[in-house]
């Protein structure tokens, strides 16, 4: 699903215009990116948890080059799904 999938699919279930769920959904990825790079959790019960991890100092290699590089230690965003979460995508029928 794309964004603006969500924001129809979000529109419909609500009956809010697209533009407000937009706009909404806009301040939404806002304070999450903000708390999370500020060294901050987002909790949503239910859903997950969204914060960031520490990749530690490494070495790794230039596939072009063929030539090992540093790479430094660095943070990633981190998602983790909550068990309620898991359990409802892992209830759905396979492919």
């Amino acid at each position: 699903m794309t964004k603006a999938e969500v924001i129809l699919a979000i529109s419909r279930k609500t009956g809010l215009e697209k533009e407000d769920v937009k706009n909404t959904l806009d301040a939404l990825f806002h304070v999450i990116q903000d708390a999370v790079t500020n060294n901050n959790r987002v909790h949503f019960s239910g859903f997950g948890s969204f914060s960031k991890k520490k990749r530690a100092k490494k070495i790794g290699r230039n596939i072009s080059t063929n030539t090992a590089i540093v790479v430094e230690e660095h943070y990633i965003p981190f998602f983790k799904h909550s068990k309620f979460f898991a359990a409802k995508v892992k209830a759905v029928d396979s492919v």
